[in-house]
């Protein structure tokens, strides 16, 4: 950190980096510094799980001079960035207020103060132990520590598939799509498998832990239905309950809100209450 009472984009980022290490990252993964200007003096900070435009025009209205999400912004990469395209209206319009962007993804994933570590302690888990184990990384710092992606573990009591829907309902912020569970509503659940983000290619690892139910996003329909018909008696299989993908990934959140206050006091961390996930509205 800065040696003075001034705040710099690189001490906020230096942070980051620290607890989340880039090389906790997936290869094909894009997280780090992506816009601004490291020595810039910073005040206020924005944190949200995608870089939408609404996003960057929130970051923006509340002159906050860096924008923090879980999501990179060009994950596929991009050769053209015109303010007419949505990712170029993003770029051009943090650029001209001089916010800064900064992306984590899967190293953040991997965090026990990232998404896994706040699943766990939202959920409670009881010896939790990851659902696919952690690649060798550097040491963090901040408290964070290496876990892995996704979490097995005891709920500390026992409970049905749809109380355990209803409670996550209740965690995660509210979306057009809700949640969705398989199986009978009262099926009982004590051992649970957790993965926030897109998690149907963990469907055979979570089968192979042993869990009644496996919380994840982005469930798509044959992995699902081939995943449900795997034996011909369903309590042999986990029931799976489908969170939608932005809301399981905005519990990290208030973790990064309290890593950055507490690391860098004086610095306002707001936290967006905007949610990023695409569908506005259901019927039938």
């Amino acid at each position: 950190m800065s040696t003075d009472a001034t705040i710099t984009v690189r001490d906020v980022v230096d942070v980051l980096e620290s607890a989340y290490p880039l090389s906790w990252a997936e290869d094909w993964d894009r997280v780090g510094f992506v816009l601004g200007e490291r020595d810039a003096t910073v005040g206020r900070v924005l944190l949200a799980v995608d870089p939408t435009l609404a996003i960057a025009r929130e970051a923006v209205a509340h002159d906050c001079e860096l924008l923090i999400t879980h999501h990179p912004l060009l994950l596929r990469g991009a050769s053209f960035l015109p303010a007419d395209d949505g990712k170029g209206a993003v770029v051009t319009s943090l650029l001209r207020a001089g916010t800064a962007l900064w992306c984590g993804h899967t190293n953040v994933d991997r965090s026990t103060r990232g998404t896994v570590g706040a699943w766990i302690d939202v959920l409670a888990l009881q010896d939790a132990r990851p659902l696919v184990p952690g690649k060798e990384g550097e040491a963090a710092g901040h408290g964070s520590r290496l876990f892995g992606l996704g979490a097995v573990g005891e709920l500390e009591r026992p409970t049905t598939v749809g109380e355990l829907a209803e409670t996550v309902a209740g965690i995660v912020p509210r979306t057009a799509r809700g949640i969705a569970f398989t199986g009978a509503a009262d099926r009982p659940v004590r051992r649970i498998a957790v993965c926030p983000g897109a998690g149907d290619s963990f469907l055979e690892a979570a089968a192979a832990a042993g869990v009644d139910a496996y919380i994840t996003s982005d469930l798509r329909h044959h992995p699902a239905l081939e995943h449900v018909e795997g034996a011909a008696d369903t309590a042999r299989v986990p029931a799976l309950i489908d969170v939608a993908h932005a809301a399981s990934e905005a519990l990290w959140l208030p973790l990064a809100h309290d890593l950055l206050t507490d690391a860098l006091p004086g610095l306002e961390v707001r936290v967006s209450a905007q949610v990023t996930d695409p569908w506005s509205g259901r019927l039938g």
